[in-house]
């Protein structure tokens, strides 16, 4: 108790080291009073080009609110030491970045924008995060703070794993405020894009957390994944249905397509919601997402354009989503067979099986990068359209790559102990990791005594059943065993040569 008292006094001390750095760069701040007099009459930014200080705002936050907060929410959730110093050192990162973002030159921004808007509801959460994480930190658990410490906990929680979804908006919203973009009648094209592409981006990274961590969860839910998919599938579309066209005003442009999109997502919805149970009412797979989710790309990739750039852009988002349903169908259909996964332990995964997934994280980022002024700008540059599309498929790739990363971090200590087991029993398959070996689970030393073991009972079985005359030979055999025995106990496994030669020895 003494010693957590210790460290929580330590990560006291650490936020209030943080909030001294926040006073007293608080008059640098105040100093930048955010000039408009460069930028022309209509619109939201000047023409001067972003200079080196809000260019280090940028990556600064980028560090912190793109990795450095969601790891450290992934340490917090297995409950590693290294959660609170992390989460410090993010937090130190993100003020100095603020006050960056203060005190640049350069280009101007009209006031009021929705990054600096936005940024005020990230910082509450932030300071809220902080605040809450330094009083669980003291473990105080007696009286009056007995009862309140548990709502603490679940709040830290719900915040902590709320922040990397705010922060992935006040990126996109950082984005949009730099370029000038979103403004006026392309307000309504760049949410749908955004939301949309985000949409698909989400929907992959649940993909993928189900698949790496989350079988077994599907399976005490008495549920097939497919249910939830169609839930959600079914209450998207009743939401575009009555939002994509304005009731009472004349049908326009692609109305008719974007509302009809709408209907037959909440029609197979209901489809799936209904083919998610079995005769029987036990769970059962189908094949209405990935259907849904491949006849909306082939929609998008007919989708009427204005510009050549648009129109490749739009059709390779098509082309990319009807891919990442025709591989959800495969995957349900035939690499799985209808079960809820490669093995019963929820521990196998086919390699098959990420490609939805990516498609998925693809898909996102090519919509969220098709607006109509994002398209203009590309179609006005030096670049061609092929490597723009290059380029949205690295960044899926980057994203995709780091969500992984989280979740093997998550998967290696909440499930170390079903890894080692299956390691062990499994010993010529597996090889331990370090982390698990610390915890004295090191395969190759159990191979050893399991191998050990079954010897010293081969032995006893056989001690009463060989005749006066095979006395010799079976000393002489014993002998052999033993000798092998010890020696594959300082060597590991043996390689081949050593066993061919053994097999040799032993023969008669």
């Amino acid at each position: 108790m003494a010693v957590q008292r210790m460290q929580g006094l330590y990560s006291s001390m650490a936020v209030v080291a943080c909030a001294a750095i926040a006073v007293a760069m608080l008059p640098l701040a105040a100093a930048h009073e955010h000039d408009e007099d460069k930028i022309p009459e209509g619109e939201t930014i000047s023409l001067e080009p972003i200079d080196t200080t809000l260019w280090i705002h940028i990556l600064l936050q980028m560090l912190a609110f793109g990795i450095i907060f969601p790891l450290g929410m992934v340490l917090g959730m297995i409950k590693s030491r290294w959660h609170v110093p992390l989460q410090v050192l993010g937090t130190a990162i993100a003020i100095l970045a603020y006050f960056l973002g203060h005190m640049h030159k350069g280009r101007q921004f009209i006031h009021g924008n929705v990054h600096s808007k936005f940024a005020h509801v990230l910082n509450i959460m932030l300071f809220a995060q902080v605040v809450m994480g330094a009083y669980l930190k003291l473990h105080l658990e007696r009286g009056f703070n007995g009862r309140i410490r548990p709502i603490f906990r679940i709040a830290h929680g719900i915040n902590g794993k709320a922040l990397p979804v705010f922060s992935w908006a006040q990126m996109i919203f950082g984005g949009i405020t730099a370029l000038g973009f979103c403004q006026g009648d392309h307000l309504g094209q760049c949410l749908a894009h955004f939301i949309m592409g985000g949409a698909f981006i989400a929907y992959g990274v649940l993909l993928t957390i189900l698949l790496l961590v989350g079988q077994m969860w599907l399976r005490r839910t008495g549920r097939s994944q497919e249910f939830y998919d169609s839930c959600v599938i079914a209450a998207w579309g009743c939401v575009n249905t009555f939002t994509e066209h304005r009731w009472g005003t004349a049908w326009v442009k692609n109305d008719w397509q974007h509302t009809t999109m709408g209907v037959i997502w909440w029609c197979a919805g209901l489809a799936g919601v209904w083919l998610s149970r079995d005769r029987d009412g036990s769970p059962k797979r189908n094949f209405v997402p990935g259907f849904v989710i491949f006849m909306t790309g082939w929609a998008m990739s007919a989708h009427p354009q204005e510009l050549m750039t648009s129109a490749m852009v739009h059709t390779t988002f098509g082309y990319t989503l009807m891919a990442a349903g025709l591989t959800r169908i495969i995957e349900v259909a035939f690499v799985l067979s209808d079960k809820f996964g490669m093995s019963a332990d929820g521990f196998e995964t086919h390699s098959f099986q990420y490609i939805p997934a990516f498609l998925l994280f693809a898909a996102g980022f090519l919509f969220q990068g098709a607006t109509e002024e994002q398209m203009a700008l590309v179609a006005g540059s030096s670049m061609d359209p092929i490597s723009y599309i290059l380029i949205l498929y690295s960044l899926a790739f980057l994203l995709f790559l780091f969500v992984n990363m989280l979740i093997h971090v998550y998967d290696r200590s909440a499930n170390a102990d079903l890894l080692a087991a299956k390691a062990r029993a499994n010993p010529l398959n597996h090889r331990v990791p370090p982390a698990l070996q610390a915890r004295g689970l090191n395969g190759s030393a159990s191979a050893a005594a399991e191998r050990r073991q079954v010897r010293d009972a081969e032995e006893f079985e056989l001690d009463g059943l060989v005749s006066d005359e095979e006395d010799e030979e079976h000393a002489a055999r014993k002998k052999l065993l033993q000798d092998d025995g010890n020696d594959a106990e300082e060597r590991g496994l043996a390689s081949p040569s050593t066993l061919g030669r053994n097999s040799d020895r032993v023969a008669p």
